[in-house]
């Protein structure tokens, strides 16, 4: 494939610092996306990811569809010269271990009530 084609990404991570960036051709899918920020997650961070489904990308203020390319998701922005796209990369645990932490959280709690009628 022509270098010209293929588009640059960067990841920002929580803490403002950057992954990349990584150039991907157009019909690469958010999901292999996924996996590459996966691969090159800074191993001296609290919070890393450990699969590509805890990460939620966020391309102009959208959180982008795994199924969807890379040339789907470019916004005029990307269409600078030498630009590169910078997408924020948000570790969400999945669902299910979200549910079961909640769970432990929630202790029965005593209701009181503090009304005083004057």
């Amino acid at each position: 494939m022509p270098e010209e084609n293929l588009i640059e990404v960067k990841f920002r991570l929580f803490d403002g610092s950057d992954v990349g960036p990584f150039r991907f051709s157009p019909a690469s899918t958010v999901a292999m996306l996924k996996d590459r920020i996966v691969a090159e997650w800074p191993k001296d961070k609290k919070i890393a990811p450990k699969a590509a489904n805890d990460v939620k990308l966020i391309s102009g203020g959208k959180i982008l569809e795994n199924n969807k390319t890379v040339g789907q998701c470019k916004t005029p922005f990307g269409e600078l010269p030498n630009g590169v796209i910078t997408m924020h990369a948000v570790v969400q645990p999945s669902v299910g271990k979200s549910k079961s932490e909640k769970k432990i959280d929630e202790t029965p709690k005593k209701s009181i009530c503090a009304c005083a009628i004057m």
